[in-house]
Order: C-alpha cells, then sequence, then structure tokens
C-alpha cells in the first residue's frame, strides 16, 4: 500500500514538474526526534508525531517538497547541502515548537500557538540565536582558544588542527553533558525509534512497529553524524583557505576577523558534509566506508537510547503520515 502511494506521489510529481526524482530511486526518508515525538520528512511531506499526556498520538502533517527538488540549479551537488541545512533549521524549530505545545498540553486539546506573521519573525529569531550561539561556541572560542595555545597566522595548518580539535572536544563534551538530563534522555530515546523505524522502511519497505524494534538505532545518515563530518571537513577548508589569504593579505588581525572571513564559506563546508554523509549512508555496506563512518555510529551511541514499542509506534506513526497523500492544508508550510 505505501508503495503505491509512492508511485502515484512520483508519478504525480512528475507530471507536474514539480521535483525532479526518478521512480527508479527508492525515496529517502530522514526525520528530527523532539519533544514526546519524532519529525519525519519524506521527498513529498513532513509529518510530527507526538504522545499526549493522555496517551493518544497527534499528527502534524504538511506538504514541503524542497527548493533543491524543485529546481535543478538548487539541487547540484554541494549547492543542494546547503539549501538542506538551511530547510533543516526551520522545518527543525517549527516542529520542536509544535511539538513541545502539544505534549504540555495535558487535556489533549489544541495547544494555543501564535500564527501568522508573528510565528514566522519567532523561527526566525529563534534560527538567528541558534546560530548565533553555535558560531560563538564552536567558531568564535576553538579560534581564541587555538590563539592562545600557540597557534599562529605562520602555521595555518598547525592553527585549524589545534581549533578543529578543540571543536570536537566541546561538540563531544556538549553532546555527554546534556545526556545526563532526564528530559534530553528522552528525546535520544525518541531519536533511537526513529533510526529504527526508517531503517525498517529502508529493509523492508514497510512500517511495522514489530520490524522496527529488530533494527539497529545506530544509522549513517544521522545528523550527528553530520555535524561530527563538518567539525573534520571545516579543519581541511579553512586550513587551505586561510593559507591563500594569509599569503595574499597577511595575518588575521584576531578570532573576530577570522570568523567574519569564515562566514560566506559555511555553506560550502555544510554542501561537502552533506555529500559525504549522502554518499557514505549509500555506500555503508562498502569495506572502507563501513570503517570510515563507524566515528559517527559511535557518537550515536551517546545522541540515541534504545525506545520501547510504545515510542517506535509514535516514529512509525510520523513515518506514515510523511509518505501519505492526505495533509492538513491549514498547516502547510
Amino acid at each position: 500500500m505505501i508503495e503505491d502511494k509512492l508511485r502515484m506521489l512520483i508519478t504525480t510529481a512528475k507530471n507536474e514538474k514539480k521535483i525532479f526524482i526518478s521512480e527508479d530511486q527508492p525515496p529517502t526518508v530522514g526525520g528530527q526526534a523532539v519533544i514526546e515525538g519524532v519529525m519525519m520528512r519524506s521527498p513529498f511531506a513532513v509529518a510530527t508525531a507526538v504522545r499526549q499526556a493522555d496517551g493518544a498520538i497527534r499528527v502534524n502533517a504538511f506538504h514541503f517538497i524542497s527548493l533543491s527538488k524543485r529546481s535543478k540549479f538548487w539541487g547540484l551537488p554541494i549547492i543542494r547541502g546547503a539549501v538542506n541545512l538551511v530547510e533543516a533549521l526551520y522545518l527543525g524549530i517549527k516542529t520542536l515548537n509544535w511539538s513541545a505545545a502539544i505534549a504540555s498540553n495535558e487535556d489533549g486539546k489544541d495547544a494555543k500557538q501564535p500564527s501568522g506573521l508573528f510565528t514566522k519573525l519567532w523561527s526566525a529569531l529563534s534560527i538567528f540565536t541558534a546560530t548565533l550561539l553555535a558560531l560563538g561556541i564552536f567558531m568564535y572560542l576553538p579560534y581564541l582558544i587555538s590563539g592562545l595555545a600557540g597557534g599562529t597566522s605562520a602555521n595555518q595548518i598547525l592553527f585549524h588542527l589545534i581549533a578543529g580539535s578543540i571543536r570536537i572536544i566541546l561538540f563531544l563534551g556538549y553532546i555527554y553533558a546534556i545526556s545526563f538530563w532526564k528530559e534530553i534522555r528522552r528525546v535520544f530515546e525518541y531519536h533511537g525509534a526513529e533510526h529504527k523505524s526508517i531503517f525498517a522502511f529502508e529493509k523492508t519497505g514497510g512500517t511495522q512497529v514489530s520490524a522496527a524494534l529488530d533494527y539497529s538505532r545506530f544509522h549513517p545518515r544521522c545528523g550527528t553524524s553530520f555535524l561530527l563530518i563538518t567539525a573534520v571537513i571545516i579543519i581541511f577548508i579553512f586550513a587551505v583557505l586561510d593559507s591563500i589569504l594569509v599569503s595574499l593579505f597577511g595575518a588575521y588581525q584576531g578570532p573576530l576577523h577570522r570568523l567574519i572571513v569564515h562566514l560566506p564559506f559555511i555553506p560550502l563546508v555544510a554542501g561537502i558534509s552533506y555529500e559525504t554523509l549522502k554518499f557514505s549512508g549509500e555506500k555503508r555496506d562498502h569495506p572502507l566506508w563501513r570503517h570510515l563512518i563507524k566515528p559517527g555510529l559511535w557518537l550515536q551511541r551517546i545522541t540515541t537510547r534504545e525506545p520501547d514499542a510504545s515510542q517506535i509506534e509514535v516514529a512509525v506513526a510520523a513515518l506514515e503520515s510523511c509518505l501519505d497523500q492526505q495533509y492538513d492544508q491549514s498547516v502547510c508550510a
């Protein structure tokens, strides 16, 4: 049944020339754990399922076709990675806010949420704030510490090896620290449920809870792996970039100056990281790539936890909804 729906959706999309996808290419489904639930994203839609306080599962699904699927230019390699990052931030914050409102609503009725222009402004402010904090902690701070620890503008490779190591340590420390919070541990369990249900769908084409229970919670296309890949790739890209820029224009005036110069190149880093993650997911059974993706899978031992059947049930509800043909048009993005 799911297969028939997907075939119909692909045929309709091709006829309407809305997306560029082959019928022979199985749809890639990604996801994200949210508060007491899971968000799933197919090439055609986004669906978020949340377990309410009364035990019922609430689903919010809407049509969403990525810009990279609607335009050949924005779908080009590297470029599509930057597009995907922006869309993931927008959808992630939007669904996270919705899940928090639903999960905390004890009577199970619709939670009051801001709408219209205010919602868009709030989402934009949330993305801006999160981005600013991330840049400060994982970019500015490593540059500052690297300069104090011996990294100099005379040796850009050494500088970025130190800064990159500090960045990875900060990232791992942050992930490990929050894993002790009860609320975050619960989110990590839903993260495991997301991975298991996607694995079962990829291997069997089905969406049964019983089947998902037997699959691994470690998935090579996980966003956690993407962040780790990005942290490694950024070392090499900025080491080469700064070696060229410093030789042409002289040394940086400080960590803030370096950060400002690097900002326009972050989409490039995101694009290359996306392509690396995508390729590793496709080649995960290859002996060489199986070893290269191991660090990302090891990290998921922290960012995922074994879910129970009720949590997988929520993930499956989101998965089925994002593959369905019917969506609530009132909540379309």
